[in-house]
């Protein structure tokens, strides 16, 4: 967030007696011992002046925080409504889970898994050299939806067992971590849409990354 980096750099230039009071918090204790800095009339002007533009840029986090909590449960009341068994899908939250259907939009839009893998920039592009047979990111595609599929790569290296399993066995191929999590995003491409594209039939399995 934008604002947060505004604060990181007036806590940076601050006169030392603030720096020393915000330094090794984390960023949400920073925030809020920021949104409740008093004026001092003894401190110099400077120190006023910071402790000024600290607590302003304070209360603009807190308020877009609040905005995005809001936002993201309006969103989860959506998907909720459209499809409920996507929230189910390990990694995926209601961010991730909106942007996939708006991209997806409804079934029959793509003639293949392999469309939906090129609008989502997971599809592999040849790269190869001489005897070496390799491939590369696609950088196009929609990259909206290709940071949805990352995020939600991301979520299961964190919590999915199976995932870090596929993880573990790519690289003991000799892949590179980015080759395996290009691997892994084409594979997350491929689930998704087999299952969006027979989302309302009922008693569909919750398909996991193997």
């Amino acid at each position: 967030m934008a604002a947060i980096g505004q604060l990181k750099a007036l806590i940076v230039g601050a006169p030392e007696e603030l720096r020393a009071e915000l330094r090794g918090r984390s960023t949400s204790s920073q925030v809020a011992s920021c949104a409740t800095l008093r004026q001092r009339p003894t401190r110099s002007l400077e120190h006023r002046a910071t402790v000024r533009a600290l607590r302003a840029t304070a209360a603009r986090i807190q308020l877009l925080q609040d905005e995005a909590d809001q936002l993201q449960a309006e969103l989860t009341v959506l998907v909720g409504a459209v499809a409920p068994w996507l929230l189910e899908v390990p990694g995926v939250g209601p961010l991730s889970a909106a942007q996939v259907l708006v991209s997806w939009s409804h079934a029959g839009r793509f003639r293949s898994e392999a469309a939906f893998a090129a609008l989502a920039g997971t599809n592999p592009i040849p790269a190869s050299s001489g005897q070496v047979t390799r491939y590369r990111l696609n950088r196009g595609g929609d990259r909206q939806l290709n940071r949805a599929l990352h995020t939600i790569l991301l979520v299961r290296l964190r919590i999915d067992p199976d995932t870090r399993t596929y993880m573990a066995r790519r690289t003991a191929e000799g892949k590179s971590r980015r080759d395996a999590k290009r691997c892994l995003r084409r594979v997350i491409a491929r689930q998704l849409f087999r299952l969006l594209e027979r989302y309302d039939q009922p008693g569909v399995k919750i398909l996991r990354a193997a």
